[in-house]
C-alpha cells in the first residue's frame, strides 16, 4: 500500500512500539518466568505487605486481575497468603524468600527504563508525547478501551507465552 512517507514512518514507529513490547515481555518470561504484570506485583509488595484490593489500586489493576496474578505466584511459592489476627475477612500478600530472590534477579523492565527517560523530560515534552499518543490511540478507536498502566503484550498474560488466549 502506498502511503505519504512520513504516514509510513509514523505507521514503523507505532509498529516499533508494539515489538519492543512484545520481545520485552517474552525475554522477561524466558529469563525469570515472570509476566510483566507478575513482576509489578512483586515490585509493589517488596516495600511492604498489602490486601488484594490495596493492591489492585496501587497497581491500577482489577481486584479480579490481581487475584489471579496472586494465584499463579502463590502456586509457585511467591507470595503468600496471611489472614489478619484482629479481621479475619482481611488478607495480606506478602512476598516469600524466593519471591524476594527472583525479583533481586530480575532484569529491570521495559516501563521501569521508559519512565526513567519519560521524567528526564521537561513538562512541556512529557504533554507533548501524551498528547500525541492520545491522539494515536483515537486515530485507532482506541480510546475507550480499558487498560492499565503496564507496558505489556499478549505473551505476558499467560505463564506460557506459547499458549496464547484467542484474540
Amino acid at each position: 500500500m502506498d502511503h505519504n512517507p512520513i504516514c509510513n514512518e509514523i505507521l514503523r514507529a507505532v509498529r516499533q512500539i508494539i515489538r519492543a513490547v512484545d520481545l520485552n515481555s517474552k525475554k522477561l518470561v524466558r529469563q525469570c518466568g515472570l509476566t510483566t504484570p507478575q513482576l509489578v506485583v512483586l515490585k509493589e509488595l517488596l516495600s511492604n505487605d498489602l490486601t488484594g484490593s490495596e493492591l489492585a489500586r496501587q497497581i491500577s489493576l482489577s481486584n479480579a486481575t490481581v487475584t489471579a496474578i496472586i494465584d499463579r505466584m502463590e502456586k509457585k511459592e511467591l507470595v503468600k497468603r496471611r489472614r489478619d489476627t484482629t479481621d479475619r475477612r482481611r488478607v495480606y500478600i506478602s512476598l516469600t524468600d524466593a519471591g524476594r530472590s527472583l525479583l533481586s534477579q530480575a532484569p529491570s523492565s521495559l516501563q521501569d527504563s521508559f519512565v526513567k527517560q519519560l521524567e528526564l523530560l521537561k513538562d512541556w515534552e512529557r504533554s507533548l508525547v501524551l498528547s500525541s499518543l492520545q491522539r494515536v490511540a483515537t486515530m485507532m478507536n482506541a480510546q475507550d478501551l480499558e487498560v492499565s498502566p503496564l507496558l505489556e503484550s499478549k505473551a505476558s498474560l499467560t505463564e506460557n507465552p506459547s499458549q496464547q488466549p484467542p484474540s
